[in-house]
């Protein structure tokens, strides 16, 4: 019984539905069966009651008159006529009040004057009922184990009785006709099963398989983000409806909730990572910007060889290297800047053709600004200027980079979209922290730098992949924000 309770529901329905069905449908026959054969053995008493009543007033004058011979004649024509109908009489008996035989259709069984206590014990069973027989009464008598069955009636006129009348019946007639009403009922019983079984099945499975889909979803979300449910394998609006439903909710709020986790753990991480790196860049400006002046002093008031004015430029150079660095981890989000205008955009477009012409690049450029935009004109052209190089240092030869600057709902929306190499889902979200770097020769800070400037004006940058052809950066901006 555990092992069956512990199926698959897409095995347990139909089978429990089927046993269901079966049992109903062998109750409903058995039930027609049965009372097809009380409905025959009423029937066949009635017409031995009719054969017996018909027998009764003409023996009444034969045994009068105590004429034998007319009694035996009667006896004898009445069961050659019982041959030919459903009743199947075998022998037909006539006995006085002392319960000896008169007359007998069977005289070698039945002898004349022979006490029927005598000829069997099946008869002698009779005689005690006849005993028990009221005057004027009729019955049948079954006996067990015995293959006829006795109908008994007293052969009696104005309260006065002669005797009795036993018509012996074979239950032999049963037996076909029995047949034929259970085969009937069977035949019925079985093309009940043949329709509902199999409706049973398909319904069955139909039930089923969406509990199964939903179980198996289930499972997985311990492990991995599960597929949603599909929406069209069970489409109704009972109690199995009402839980894919709830399940789809509870799947997108978890994924919002995850969604939320990581954004906030990716951050505090940078944020963390931008306090350290702001740190330690003015830990080292300050010493920085005092080996610069020293280099310029140098430079204006001594007199040195052409080999050391050359190691000082080689100095200079790697200091101001590193000032331009440190520079990149110093972001200041309040610096005094114009608004940006819409000659600004395009000089970003200027600005990056000789290195997109380098690579043979088809640029896609939409600019949809019209007037002034209050925005920081430095930092939007910084945020650009970083997206794009990006982009063209990310495209393939030949390849594709797409920008679109445009107003919406009060953001300035920045849209820049490159082929070429793919960033996978783990890459996208480390890309905005500092000195991590996915291309060679870069140093990891043009991102982290336009991640930071977005955060100080108030917008959102969002990286996403489209059609696993695209990498597409989309930066929003609130208008407004002060300069």
């Amino acid at each position: 019984m555990k092992f069956f309770m512990n199926l698959s529901y897409r095995y347990k329905i139909p089978l429990w539905g089927g046993l269901l069905i079966l049992i109903s449908s062998l109750t409903v026959s058995a039930s027609f069966i049965l009372n097809d054969y009380n409905q025959l053995v009423r029937d066949l008493e009635m017409e031995s009651d009719k054969l017996g009543y018909s027998l009764k007033s003409n023996l009444f004058s034969a045994l009068l008159q105590d004429d034998v011979w007319r009694a035996f004649e009667i006896i004898s024509e009445a069961s050659r006529r019982a041959g030919s109908n459903r009743v199947l009489v075998e022998s037909i008996i006539v006995i006085d009040n002392q319960q000896r035989v008169v007359v007998s259709t069977q005289p070698r069984q039945a002898r004349m004057l022979v006490a029927l206590k005598n000829i069997d014990p099946e008869f002698a069973e009779i005689a005690t009922q006849i005993k028990q027989m009221e005057g004027g009464a009729s019955r049948t008598i079954y006996l067990p184990h015995s293959k006829h069955y006795y109908s008994l009636s007293s052969i009696e006129k104005d309260n006065t009785s002669l005797g009795t009348l036993i018509i012996v019946h074979s239950k032999a007639v049963f037996l076909p006709l029995f047949a034929e009403n259970a085969w009937q009922g069977l035949w019925i019983g079985a093309l009940i099963l043949a329709i509902l079984l199999p409706f049973n099945w398909c319904w069955g499975q139909r039930m089923a398989r969406p509990l199964l889909q939903l179980a198996e979803r289930m499972a997985q979300l311990g492990n991995k983000w599960p597929e949603d449910l599909d929406p069209h394998l069970y489409e109704y609006r009972d109690e199995l409806g009402r839980l894919y439903e709830a399940y789809n909710l509870l799947l997108g709020d978890l994924k919002a909730k995850e969604l939320l986790k990581n954004r906030m753990i990716q951050s505090e991480r940078l944020a963390a990572l931008g306090q350290l790196a702001a740190g330690i860049a003015h830990e080292i400006n300050n010493p920085l910007c005092g080996m610069l002046m020293a280099i310029d002093t140098l430079k204006c008031h001594s007199d040195t060889s052409p080999l050391t004015k050359k190691t000082i430029s080689l100095i200079e150079r790697g200091l101001t290297q590193i000032k331009d660095t440190v520079a990149a981890l110093l972001v200041e989000g309040k610096m005094n800047t114009r608004h940006l205008m819409i000659q600004d955009i395009e000089d970003v477009l200027t600005l990056i053709s000789p290195t997109s012409g380098k690579k043979a690049l088809h640029i896609i450029w939409h600019n949809s600004l019209t007037e002034e935009v209050p925005l920081p004109a430095t930092y939007v052209r910084q945020i650009l200027m970083n997206l794009l190089m990006n982009a063209i240092k990310a495209a393939a030869q030949q390849g594709e980079v797409a920008c679109d600057v445009g107003i919406n709902n009060q953001q300035l929306l920045i849209s820049v979209r490159n082929d070429g190499k793919m960033l996978s889902a783990e890459q996208i979200t480390r890309l905005f922290e500092p000195f991590t770097t996915f291309s060679e020769g870069g140093h990891g800070l043009g991102l982290w730098v336009t991640y930071q400037i977005v955060n100080q004006l108030g917008g959102t940058i969002t990286v996403n992949r489209e059609d696993d052809k695209y990498m597409n950066f989309t930066v929003s901006l609130p208008l407004g924000t002060p300069a």
